[in-house]
């Protein structure tokens, strides 16, 4: 085989396996929010409903920004 085949095959494999690479971490990470959604205002207010306390919309923005904080 001529040196040009081999650079055409190396390239074809390349990009097949970007784009492989691309749908299956597509299709990993959506199945992954599927089952462990992100934390949302409505979740923190009721998880400090069922800890017995009294949800004001202050301490919700509170625990929100100290979670985005935390995740830098």
């Amino acid at each position: 085989m001529s040196t040009f085949s081999w650079v055409l095959i190396v390239i074809l494999a390349l990009l097949l396996g970007a784009l492989l690479g691309f749908f299956i971490s597509r299709k990993y990470m959506m199945n992954y929010f599927k089952e462990n959604p992100p934390i949302d205002e409505r979740m923190i207010t009721a998880m400090m409903a069922q800890m017995g306390q009294k949800p004001s919309k202050k301490k919700v923005q509170q625990i929100m920004q100290s979670m985005k904080m935390q995740s830098k």
